[in-house]
């Protein structure tokens, strides 16, 4: 048995027609057929109900069909992967959350590309959630994230590179500006502003989890999808955000930080994913990060 049988059998199974298949695959139709027998009688079972005009799979053939596109899926795989290791292209899918990882990010990049030049790294922007959801899909292979909950992380793991303070970021003109640091009752009397709650649940019960120790929830005036609609709301004066420290360089000279005293636990920042996937580019990416967050 080789690869081009289990191809030409998943070209067949799609169009439900061998001469259909023969063109796709630019063969001629006898010799596709005259494969596919070859594959059958290697088997030992047939694979395809034939009649004058189509093919339709046996049960037998359906459940073959669903194990051999896993396994060229699989050889895909490893031949980007082996291409990747060679230095001769490949691609990995990370995703990441801006405000947490700007200070990460850069910088595992840089090494990252330094090592393979001719792999693409796609970046997706993606709440928490989206990331463990993708994760479990594989779309994607590797996230950079807040720690998530431990009931999220069924099957991923989470190592973790960083800390970060919560800050509270005020316009550099708000009266409260002036202050070096605040409480949690101060920034409870203010107008909030915060990610979205449709978006970013897990902030919001951290809100409500961080707010119901003063016993007085925050009056949230106005949500945003991301860290640069917040960033450009609080500069306006439209009022306060509880942000990682790392914010600042995001955010520069546009918005003031004001430490929170008694400060809050530290922000766990880190990097997810599947530990049964044993990629070369996850595993390379991977411990390009390390170093980043020692």
């Amino acid at each position: 048995m080789e690869l081009r049988h289990l191809r030409y059998f998943v070209a067949v199974a799609g169009e439900e027609n061998v001469s259909r298949a023969a063109r796709k695959l630019h063969v001629s139709q006898p010799g596709l057929s005259r494969q596919i027998r070859d594959l059958e009688d290697e088997i030992g079972f047939q694979l395809f109900e034939r009649s004058a005009k189509s093919v339709r799979l046996t049960e037998a053939g359906k459940v073959f069909l669903g194990e051999i596109r896993a396994v060229l899926q699989q050889v895909e795989s490893a031949v980007k992967n082996a291409r990747a290791a060679a230095g001769t292209g490949g691609e990995i899918h990370v995703g990441y959350a801006p405000s947490l990882t700007v200070q990460i990010l850069p910088a595992v990049l840089r090494k990252f590309q330094d090592t393979f030049p001719k792999v693409r790294v796609a970046l997706h922007d993606l709440s928490t959630e989206e990331m463990l959801a993708q994760l479990g899909e594989k779309k994607l292979q590797v996230a950079l994230t807040v720690r998530p909950p431990a009931r999220l992380l069924r099957g991923l793991r989470f190592e973790e590179l960083a800390r970060y303070a919560m800050c509270v970021a005020v316009a550099p003109k708000h009266p409260l500006a002036k202050l070096k640091s605040i409480s949690l009752r101060q920034v409870s009397h203010e107008p909030l502003l915060a990610y979205s709650r449709q978006e970013y649940p897990e902030y919001h019960a951290q809100l409500e989890k961080i707010f119901a120790a003063v016993r007085h929830q925050p009056r949230i005036i106005g949500e945003h999808d991301g860290i640069t609609s917040l960033i450009a709301a609080v500069e306006a004066g439209r009022g306060l955000a509880l942000v990682p420290s790392c914010v600042s360089c995001l955010a520069g000279p546009r918005l003031k930080l004001l430490p929170l005293r008694p400060a809050l636990p530290p922000i766990p920042v880190g990097v997810v994913w599947r530990p049964e996937v044993r990629a070369a580019l996850v595993e390379s990416f991977i411990a390009c990060v390390r170093p980043v967050g020692s």
